[in-house]
């Protein structure tokens, strides 16, 4: 988003961004996919489990150092916990007795 740090000059190396991101995109498609009923169910679990584990990636790299996009990665944890509770619900809603 806005918080990405310039590539370090001086030693060549740059900032290791990808899993954020990739956290962040997941968790997106996650979220949009919880809204959509019965298909959606599978690419909403299958996306949430990619944003969380990405996420955390992107912040064990973000403590470390290495990376620069600390927001990227707990915005798609969120929304991957997010999606997978309304998944939840969907799922309680539409299965009960």
């Amino acid at each position: 988003m806005g918080d990405h740090l310039p590539e370090d000059r001086s030693t060549g190396t740059s900032y290791r961004n990808g899993a954020g991101t990739t956290s962040l995109v997941a968790g997106i498609i996650a979220a949009l996919a919880s809204l959509v009923p019965f298909i959606g169910g599978a690419i909403t679990i299958a996306a949430a489990v990619v944003a969380l584990a990405s996420g955390w990636v992107g912040l064990k790299r973000v403590d470390q150092s290495e990376a620069s996009n600390h927001r990227e990665a707990v915005i798609g944890i969120g929304l991957g916990l997010a999606a997978l509770f309304v998944a939840f619900l969907v799922f309680a809603a539409t299965n009960s007795a």
